[in-house]
């Protein structure tokens, strides 16, 4: 599998997630308040719940209906009750587009 084009990085508005389904996998493209762009599961581990319908502060998304906050760079739930991670995938920025492999996952996250 290859990384498939799924915005540019200018459709994304900062501390929003925007939410795209590759292959079957729902993941949520967030801009953090930084500037930078994340790719993370979408669906929350606690709740069948899109992540981005959330809310993006800092580097976390919060889900929307029960509050768990995941980080964006290892999708590790900061707060309960979501105790699992959601996967993390890589972003490749090429010329102002933003690409993401929904096979390749970031090791360590």
């Amino acid at each position: 599998m290859s990384s498939q084009r799924v915005c540019a990085v200018d459709e994304l508005s900062p501390s929003e997630a925007k939410r795209v389904v590759l292959d079957g996998t729902p993941i949520a493209v967030v801009r953090d308040s930084a500037g930078e762009v994340h790719a993370i599961g979408d669906t929350c581990t606690h709740g069948d719940i899109s992540l981005s319908e959330g809310f993006v502060e800092d580097d976390t998304l919060e889900c929307w209906a029960h509050g768990s906050r995941f980080s964006l760079t290892t999708g590790k739930p900061l707060s309960l009750p979501a105790y699992e991670p959601v996967p993390v995938f890589a972003v490749e920025i090429v010329d102002g587009d933003v690409y993401i492999d929904p096979e390749r996952r970031v090791v360590g996250a």
